[in-house]
């Protein structure tokens, strides 16, 4: 096995508990996300149908003429339209909470797996550097033989 591939095994190694954490936070990460989609579809949804109820609401007519019973029966229309108006709009408030909240789960879950990926990503460059010394060191061992040899066999 080359030296390299020996680092690579050995980080994996050293590596195998945070890329398990890395797992299972990006699995989280991936499911908040999902969950703000739906929330965020259940909100236009709801806000959607808050619009087309005011809509609807607002293009009634007011009643000019005719029967007491037609009155009545218009007025109790009216009535369960604005309450279905409100319920709407109940709903669409309550949306924005689960969307707030959805929201800020994602954004939590996104930044510990963002920590993980920055851990990562330090060990990486501590093995580099640590690789890059190392080379450095041979190469300083490898030109002070040379010297040597160069200045012995003059």
């Amino acid at each position: 096995m080359s030296e390299r591939a020996s680092e690579r095994s050995n980080a994996a190694e050293l590596d195998r508990g945070i890329l398990a954490v890395r797992r299972v936070r990006s699995v989280r990460e991936a499911d908040s996300r999902l969950g703000l989609q739906r929330a965020v579809a259940e909100r236009r949804t709801a806000g959607a149908r808050v619009a087309a109820l005011r809509q609807r609401l607002a293009g009634t007519s007011a009643f000019t003429t005719g029967e007491t019973s037609e009155f009545l029966a218009g007025r109790a229309d009216l009535a369960a339209l604005g309450e279905a108006v409100r319920a709407a709009e109940a709903a669409w408030e309550t949306s924005r909470t689960l969307t707030e909240t959805a929201r800020s789960a994602w954004q939590a879950d996104r930044a510990r797996l963002a920590a993980i990926d920055l851990l990562l990503e330090r060990r990486v460059a501590e093995r580099r550097a640590e690789r890059e010394r190392r080379e450095a060191r041979e190469l300083d061992d490898l030109a002070a033989q040379r010297w040597l040899r160069a200045r012995g066999g003059a």
